[in-house]
């Protein structure tokens, strides 16, 4: 039987990859699009390379967006992003991924969703996994969004064109609140790990933060050292699952191993001296904070981009760990991971006696690599067979 093909553009946003479809040429029946996805993505793969479709065998390289009209008057696109696994046919709509959001706004530009003023573009994007509202601002070469530049992005070889992003009240991205428990710092009775202190963020993306040597790790391991620790794996994700049914995201273990990407879960510990992955030593005092990211069960080369915006909004909660391990005095934080440094600015406020966060703030770049159709079986189910694609 023949394939089905449906356009779509491959890009780069941040340190992470995703096919880019519009909403429109979908099908109406969004039922069927977990299956579509993981057909294009080549997940549910039991080698875990994705061979036979456009992963890149970790869940960095496993993504999907989907971009269509604007549903709310303040924002110019709607943007909704879906996690993929390499080994499995999970299909994750529970978060956002702020690396592909830095691909949205040029995405939006190029295909004439958008226009730019001059040679600057500003989009306003509502993501609607998290219902938040992220300003993308750019520059416009020759009436496409640049990319050629002098920037350099840490975990991405050469430099390109920015790309800054505002991430505008991240707070209770998913849990509706900053603080899902109330408190900045809680003690969790973690089943194989026994009680340990963890810090239960919302911001961009709910996350949990726990001391390194509660871990059992330094906190500067190389991802491979990580991932080959199937004993640390365990631990990591054992919080997860425990962190999500007290923030509320899950209302049971069994429920919150059926919701993967969130919350993110993460080791951090004091600034020291670390390799890089580039097989360069970053020395202590160029970090204020060293961290360390599972995502979908894998140890991350670069932290998340929602990850990092979130720790940075928990080092300036006073009583979270975050907080008493990071360099005091800083609203920009430089996070010390395996790819280098990567830099958030968190602004904060008070608001009726409660600690608000504004916005947190980053900068990226992003390349469109590719625009064409991408392929998936006809035989995938009846409605799939019905699709009719205007590029055929």
């Amino acid at each position: 039987m023949r394939q089905r093909r449906i356009p779509a553009v491959f890009m780069r946003g941040g340190t992470s990859k995703a096919i880019v479809f519009h909403e429109k040429d979908l099908p109406d029946d969004r039922g069927v699009w977990p299956e579509l996805f993981v057909a294009a993505i080549g997940a549910n793969d039991p080698n875990g390379r994705q061979l036979n479709g456009m992963g890149g065998g970790i869940s960095s390289l496993s993504k999907v967006c989907v971009v269509g009209p604007p549903s709310r008057p303040e924002a110019d696109i709607d943007y909704t992003f879906f996690q993929l696994a390499p080994k499995d046919a999970s299909v994750d709509v529970s978060g956002n991924c702020g690396n592909m959001s830095s691909a949205m706004g040029p995405f939006a530009l190029d295909e004439g969703l958008v226009k730019g003023k001059g040679d600057q573009a500003e989009v306003k994007i509502h993501n609607t996994n998290t219902g938040k509202i992220i300003t993308a601002r750019f520059q416009i070469d020759e009436e496409n969004a640049a990319v050629d530049g002098d920037f350099i992005l840490p975990g991405v070889a050469g430099s390109g064109s920015p790309v800054s992003l505002d991430f505008l009240a991240p707070g209770g991205a998913k849990t509706g609140k900053l603080l899902p428990t109330g408190n900045p710092s809680d003690i969790l009775q973690v089943e194989s790990v026994g009680k340990i202190e963890a810090s239960m963020v919302d911001a961009a993306n709910p996350c949990v933060f726990v001391r390194s040597e509660d871990l059992g790790v330094v906190g500067t391991e190389m991802p491979e050292i990580l991932e080959a620790d199937a004993g640390f794996l365990e631990r990591m994700e054992a919080v997860r699952r425990t962190a999500s049914v007290a923030m509320g995201i899950a209302s049971d273990l069994s429920q919150a191993a059926k919701i993967p990407s969130i919350p993110k879960v993460c080791v951090v510990s004091e600034t020291q001296d670390q390799n890089l992955l580039t097989g360069e030593k970053m020395s202590g005092n160029q970090a204020d904070i060293i961290a360390r990211m599972i995502s979908v069960g894998q140890p991350h080369r670069a932290i998340p981009l929602t990850g990092a915006l979130c720790l940075a909004v928990a080092t300036q909660l006073n009583g979270s760990i975050p907080h008493g391990l990071c360099r005091p005095g800083r609203t920009q934080v430089r996070i010390g991971q395996p790819s280098g440094l990567t830099v958030v600015e968190a602004k904060m406020s008070v608001v009726d006696g409660n600690l608000f966060a504004d916005s947190a703030s980053v900068v990226r770049t992003q390349r469109r690599l590719f625009s064409g159709y991408v392929y998936v079986p006809a035989k995938l189910t009846p409605s799939l067979d019905q699709m009719i694609f205007a590029a055929e």
